[in-house]
């Protein structure tokens, strides 16, 4: 690409940035970058001074320092290191705080001096706090600066933790944190109300002294703050944009995170594109929803004004155009989610043959099912289809701890109204109370506990299923060991999980599979179990006659959904069926309220599924397609 194209594809970006494929790459070339660093001070008898991130985003950055040093020979004896920020209040030799992070990810397998190590000192007094800041720059100063500060952003688009409200030439300081970046934490403290409310933070000020800046970003979760921090306006709202005022940053990205940047999220606004058939669909559909107009009433004009005149002239006329585009979104819709029997399926997102397919439903956690494809769920079970349902993992993290306690004791009212001995359960059940008393955020429960969650949502699930039209016989709870296991191991085998999956598949031999595509969910379940299932259906791809009449469907729903131009299945619901899907959900009454993990979105997850399943049928409705209640969809996994 010339100099010049390149230009134009990226003129809203005010910095910066290059794009890998994924964060394994990016991370590697980041690596190098830290490595050449420290390699070119010591031929020079200098010290690097780097500035260090937490979270997850450099983990796979440590990691290959470490392999550099333990391989390749990479000393870190000339390394000083200051570390963005700390947890206020936050004892050293907690798991949570980042002295823990930094020793169990880098420093305690490198050579490095551990007097050259810095991070914030989370243990002060309030009083000191002051003291300690200024100290923290002028040690900085003293050694010349910061040679490479590596950086991650917040959702909220803080860096370090300089959230909205920061000023640009602030320096290390004791901030307030934002509610997101909390619920964003709330999983590795065991709920928000564990996460600390305050932190010490390298400022805005201090970080662009830095000859050298280098913010990472990974995974479709981070999308939306990047295009602000790369394309917006400069905002305290978004303290990230403060970086566009350097001539020292770069972002690197990886292909997901940079995904909404308007060179690859609408690509026409900025350059000739190659125009295949997903990017047509993407183009239209986008230029009606920007113009709120139905498809069919989109003008050359409209093309011609809004970065599309080239796919007007080499496709036209655009009514041919818009003609095909209604008509494949309008073939998307269906009330046969299993195929329609006898009918012409040319047109239609299932096949007709067979008439009644053996169809599974994977579940990761046990209410994902009825949340993201319940109305789905019920229409499959009522025509006819031959349906199991399987739950991926326990879900026993979700559970509050005094529910419990109110399970045990009904248990052993219930023995005690039948004659029966509880003595073992009250011993049993004492212990559980002591426990629960003294139990730190995000302590593993123990296996007593750990077993009465499971059964909770066990009994949920299997009410919801049998409220979809379910036998029990067709129920599945698989208890996948990876769930339990990731609690109290590092380092986390998956292959019994892939062979228990592979297992189920070979006893049911499906000719369709829905499993969910939602990978926004904040504990990464859903991404794990999705990488299990892949791998085992492609396992058994390579040997298996059934798998080649095996379709897999992707759900979304319990924490975003589809784009209208991905879906390539939208089941409409009736009003009386959404009122169905709605108390199938309505079983899951531990989820009911407040769940313990409700990420960030306050709503519980029946009004989430119902407003977004109207979300999309409006989104159908204004593009010019029939009006439905709401709509479920689906999109198909190609292998």
């Amino acid at each position: 690409m010339s100099r010049l194209n390149l230009l134009e594809e990226t003129r809203y970006e005010k910095l910066p940035v290059t794009v890998f494929p994924d964060s394994a790459s990016a991370s590697l070339s980041v690596a190098k970058r830290i490595a050449d660093l420290i390699k070119s001070k010591q031929l020079l008898g200098e010290n690097a001074v780097l500035g260090l991130a937490t979270g997850a985003t450099p983990i796979e950055v440590y990691a290959e320092l470490v392999r550099m040093h333990k391989e390749d020979g990479l000393s870190f004896s000339n390394v000083i290191t200051f570390n963005l920020d700390e947890y206020f209040p936050m004892q050293p030799d907690a798991v949570q705080s980042y002295v823990h992070f930094m020793k169990e990810q880098l420093f305690d397998h490198i050579d490095i001096d551990m007097n050259n190590v810095h991070i914030p000192d989370g243990t002060l007094a309030k009083e000191d706090i002051a003291a300690f800041c200024l100290e923290y720059e002028r040690m900085i100063s003293s050694i010349g600066g910061l040679d490479l500060q590596i950086l991650g952003i917040g959702r909220t688009g803080h860096i370090g933790f300089n959230e909205p409200g920061s000023a640009p030439n602030s320096g290390t300081r004791l901030v307030t944190l934002d509610d997101l970046t909390r619920r964003d934490a709330a999983h590795d403290f065991g709920g928000k109300e564990n996460v600390p409310t305050k932190a010490i933070t390298m400022g805005i000020g201090t970080i662009f002294k830095a000859r050298e800046i280098i913010l990472m970003a990974w995974n479709r979760k981070k999308a939306g703050i990047v295009k602000k921090a790369v394309e917006g306006e400069i905002s305290s709202d978004v303290p990230s944009t403060y970086l566009q005022l350097s001539d020292k940053v770069g972002f690197v990205l990886d292909e997901e995170a940079a995904s909404e940047l308007t060179r690859f999220d609408t690509p026409w606004e900025v350059k000739d594109c190659i125009w295949d058939a997903l990017l047509i669909k993407k183009a239209v559909i986008w230029l009606a929803k920007t113009l709120k107009k139905p498809i069919l009433k989109l003008t050359e004009e409209d093309y011609n004004n809004h970065g599309m005149a080239q796919l007007a002239v080499e496709q036209g006329p655009v009514y041919n155009i818009n003609i095909n585009i209604f008509n494949q979104v309008q073939h998307t819709i269906t009330g046969w989610p299993g195929g329609k029997p006898n009918a012409d399926d040319s047109q239609r997102p299932e096949r007709a043959i067979p008439a009644v397919k053996r169809t599974i439903i994977f579940s990761p956690h046990p209410d994902d099912d009825v949340i993201s494809m319940g109305g789905t769920f019920i229409r499959l079970a009522d025509q006819g289809h031959n349906l199991h349902v399987a739950y991926q993992t326990s879900g026993n993290t979700a559970v509050w701890d005094d529910e419990v306690l109110r399970y045990a004791e009904f248990a052993m009212d219930f023995a005690r109204a039948r004659g029966k001995d509880v003595t073992d359960q009250e011993k049993a059940y004492e212990e559980m109370r002591r426990f629960i008393a003294v139990k730190q955020p995000n302590q593993p429960d123990s296996n007593e506990i750990r077993a009465i969650k499971a059964l909770i949502r066990k009994g949920e699930a299997t009410a919801g299923a049998r409220f979809a039209g379910l036998p029990d016989e067709k129920i599945h709870f698989m208890d996948l060991p990876f769930y339990d296991r990731q609690k109290t191991e590092k380092n986390v085998s998956f292959e019994d999980d892939i062979v228990l999956t592979m297992k189920l598949l070979q006893q049911i031999q499906p000719q369709q599979v829905f499993a969910a595509g939602d990978f926004a969910d904040p504990h990464g379940t859903h991404k794990v179990c999705f990488d299990i299932l892949l791998e085992a259906l492609t396992r058994l791809k390579a040997t298996e006659e059934w798998t080649k009449d095996c379709w897999l469907w992707l759900y979304r729903g319990a924490w975003h959904e589809f784009e209208v131009h991905e879906i390539e299945m939208a089941v409409p619901l009736s009003p009386q069926e959404v009122e169905l899907k709605k108390m199938a959900i309505y079983k899951h009454q531990s989820q009911k309220d407040l769940p313990v993990f409700p990420g960030d979105d306050a709503r519980e997850f029946w009004v989430r599924a119902e407003e977004r399943n109207r979300e999309t049928a409006k989104s159908y409705d204004q593009l010019g397609l029939a009006e439905y209640e709401a709509m479920e969809a689906f999109v198909r996994y190609k292998f």
